[in-house]
Parts: structure tokens; sequence; C-alpha cells
């Protein structure tokens, strides 16, 4: 194993134990801040797949701007509102954990890696990117657009109707 591969492995092993603990921690500002974690470690892989715009997107856009924005939206409301309830339903949630865990799994190990051989990663700049957005990729580049959009009407759909009704 050379030393880039290790640094690799050791990168995607830290952003799997951060992103863990962003569902694991019960501060909420604590998982805000594991998030920030993980997806700057996101990026620093990113970076190791030689994909350097899109690691400075990543780290730059958000591990930086989204979770800053996470955070003011955080510390801007009053969590004693929105206190963790008791149900029970999180077997169901367990349940489906494990099913989702399975079947990831089995297409694991049932997918033949080594079939073929390796493709040869290049830096992928700006312009490539451009051309497989805005090209072959430009309808669901579109839709994910949209539904970002549905989203964020949505957001602000339940929010106006929260304030006028406390």
């Amino acid at each position: 194993m050379t030393f880039a591969q290790g640094t690799f492995y050791v990168l995607a092993a830290a952003t799997l134990i951060a992103a863990l603990g962003v569902v694991i921690v019960r501060n909420v500002v604590y998982s805000a801040l594991l998030l920030v974690l993980t997806l700057s470690l996101t990026g620093l892989v990113y970076l190791f797949l030689y994909a350097d715009f899109l690691a400075l997107v990543q780290i730059l856009i958000y591990g930086g701007t989204v979770s800053v924005l996470l955070l003011f939206a955080l510390m801007l409301t009053r969590p004693e509102q929105y206190r963790v309830r008791a149900h029970g339903h999180w077997p169901l949630g367990v349940a489906a954990a494990i099913v989702v865990f399975a079947v990831l799994a089995y297409q694991a190990l049932a997918t033949d890696w080594l079939r073929g051989r390796t493709p040869v990663l290049e830096r992928a700049g700006p312009n490539a990117i451009g051309e497989q957005l805005f090209g072959p990729w430009a309808v669901p580049f579109e839709i994910a657009s949209m539904v970002l959009l549905v989203a964020l009407l949505g957001a602000l759909i339940l929010a106006r109707r929260t304030e006028g009704e406390s």
C-alpha cells in the first residue's frame, strides 16, 4: 500500500466516523459541527480522487457556507421548542436500517470489482464538469434544481405557517 492509499483510507475512515457522530450525538450544535467536519473531509477525499474543482466546491460551499447557515439557524431558533420526544417507532427505524444495510452489503459483495481494467483517473476541471452537466446530464441537472426549488418553497411555506400560528 502506498502512502497516498493509506492517507485516502485514513481520510475515508475519519469521514465515516464523523458522519456517524452526526447522527449519534444528541446535542444539535455538536452534531452540526460534526457535519461541518464530515463535509470538509469529504472535500479532502475528492481531492485524493483528482477532482480538484469538486473538492473546492465541497469545502467552500458545503463545508463553509451551508454549515455556517445551519449553525446560524440553530443559534437563532429556540431549542426548547424542539425537544426530542420519545416515541415507539425506533424499532421500525432499526429494522429499516438493517434492511438497507443488508441490501447494500449484498450488492457490494455481489459486484465483480476486478472486472476489466481500472480507468486512469484524470483531473476534471470546470470545463469538463460544465460540458458533462450541460451536455448529457442537462435534464437530470435541471430536475435536481427543480426539486431543490420546491423544497425551498415548502420550507418557506412551513416557516410562515408556524410564525402565524404562534
